[in-house]
């Protein structure tokens, strides 16, 4: 045997090994997608004029405590209906070149028009950006939870490039009541200031007028007994803007309270402390409320300065304290989610789709070895070796990149046996086509595999090409499809061309001199 073709065969040797040891077991190495094993699959719909007026507000606050701290705090501010700016009347004798400087240094992603009240707007290429970034955001946060919950092989991703919704699919969810309730909750953290407290939402407006204060909102929060328990509901006036939020916190962790029940603590990044520090100091004796997703879960009263911590009492059970801390460590969710679709998928009708799947698959198998061993004879048996070995070498390299199985996937694979006998057939026809024109067979295999060469290469780039688009721009079950193609498509070119061609050469090193071949 030639010294090149021993390392022909000793490197398809340590591919196959590897191969096989990628994919064995196979129930343990292959990762099945969401329509094989079974899970959940939703359709996510982010709420981006929420980011968008949580923009608008922190402007807002920077504008009013910059004034205010210049001795000139104006004297309404408020946000405009549309959610994408605000309008505020400064103080009568504010200075023009004060004013100018603070909304120039402090807004410079508004077009202000000045007047007797002065409105500034996002402008449009930076709200844009606030949504774009809302939904990226909540891709990541949402991805965040999903790899701390455990859940192996996720898919989450955007809905197409500029789409405001976000697919998310779990396979293999043993409770999926718990994880749509993790990404459903956004857990946005805000600590406001309290301005006045009441039982009902009724008393509390009739203390107003029947009007909340612009710079003010109403939030509901549950009345707790010592036990925990909870026993009613108050109704808290507190300030839009909020003194610190979800984005101030560091880390969060499961704790307890002072009776022992489970609880929240969290910590504040340097520049949120340093915000919760002065206010706490100025507001000694007053509270403030600790508000998550709009519902107030404690109102302490401020005894002394606070600087980097906090806690997050409530009528926590160890699951729900532990899972809310999952959820603030992971990040809050820029914008709230509306949910537009939920499928709960059983893994029966995967266990199904696998069998007919592998039956169709095998089937196929069988018939084009059947078709190439009876045309093309004892050439057939060589071309039947490389498709064996395809296989392998394909569901092998699929386990190596934890590539997910989906049905779409099995489709592109029975896909993958058609294109890579193809190949075979360009080859075989190639080198018939030489043996007829009168060529040996060694000048014939020669000319066959060559000339073939570049038909093989072209028609299969052009095909991946297309799966790459499909896996750039489909969802879940398209890139399944997309990836099975685009490594079964890698492998066949393997096999067809090299694996096929070292199966000739070995026949005819063992033959001095070959006369005919069996095609």
């Amino acid at each position: 045997m030639q010294r090149k073709l021993m390392w022909r065969w000793i490197l398809i040797g340590l591919v196959t090994a590897a191969a096989v040891y990628l994919m064995y077991p196979p129930e343990q190495k292959v990762k099945l997608g969401l329509d094989l094993k079974g899970g959940i699959h939703l359709v996510l719909q982010v709420n981006q004029m929420d980011a968008v007026r949580a923009e608008v507000d922190d402007a807002m606050e920077r504008v009013r405590a910059e004034l205010a701290s210049k001795g000139f705090p104006p004297e309404s501010m408020v946000r405009l209906e549309d959610g994408d700016g605000f309008r505020f009347k400064p103080m009568a004798n504010t200075s023009d070149k004060l004013l100018d400087k603070i909304l120039g240094d402090r807004l410079p992603d508004f077009n202000v028009a000045p007047g007797v009240e002065t409105t500034a707007r996002l402008k449009p290429e930076v709200r844009r950006s606030v949504q774009d970034m809302a939904v990226r955001q909540g891709l990541e946060t949402i991805r965040n939870r999903i790899d701390q919950f455990g859940v192996a092989e996720p898919t989450i991703q955007r809905q197409g490039l500029e789409s405001n919704r976000i697919v998310v699919q779990l396979p293999g969810v043993d409770d999926p009541g718990r994880v749509k309730e993790l990404i459903r909750s956004t857990a946005f953290l805000e600590i406001k200031p309290v301005v006045r407290v009441a039982p009902t939402e009724e008393a509390l407006l009739a203390t107003l007028g029947g009007v909340v204060p612009d710079d003010s909102q109403v939030v509901p929060g549950d009345v707790e007994g010592q036990d925990g328990r909870v026993t009613g509901r108050e109704y808290y006036l507190v300030k839009k803007a909020s003194v610190v939020t979800g984005r101030d916190l560091r880390t969060a962790r499961r704790s307890q309270d002072q009776y022992n029940q489970p609880a929240v603590s969290f910590s504040l990044s340097p520049e949120g402390a340093r915000k919760f520090g002065e206010y706490t100091a100025a507001h000694i004796g007053d509270r403030m409320a600790i508000v998550l997703d709009n519902k107030v879960r404690s109102a302490p009263s401020i005894r002394s300065r606070i600087d980097d911590s906090g806690i997050i009492e409530g009528s926590f059970t160890m699951q729900a304290a532990e899972d809310l801390s999952l959820v603030l460590r992971a990040g809050a969710l820029p914008a709230s989610i509306t949910y537009l679709e939920e499928r709960t998928v059983g893994p029966s009708l995967g266990r199904d789709s696998i069998v007919r799947g592998i039956r169709a698959g095998l089937v196929g198998l069988a018939l084009i070895m059947v078709f190439m061993l009876l045309y093309y004879k004892g050439a057939g048996i060589n071309a039947v070796l490389a498709l064996v070995l395809n296989a392998v070498i394909l569901i092998g390299t699929m386990s190596a990149f934890h590539a997910t199985l989906t049905l779409p996937g099995i489709a592109g694979i029975i896909l993958t046996i058609g294109m890579a006998v193809d190949a075979n057939v360009l080859i075989f026809e190639r080198i018939r086509e030489e043996l007829e024109l009168g060529k040996t067979v060694r000048s014939a295999l020669d000319l066959g595999f060559q000339r073939a060469l570049s038909a093989i290469i072209d028609s299969n780039l052009t095909t991946i090409i297309s799966a790459l688009f499909l896996f750039q721009f489909g969802t879940g079950p398209i890139k399944g499809f997309a990836v099975s193609l685009t490594i079964g498509l890698l492998v066949s070119m393997f096999t067809a061309v090299f694996v096929s061609r070292a199966i000739f050469d070995l026949l005819l090193s063992r033959r001095e001199k070959v006369t005919a071949l069996s095609i």
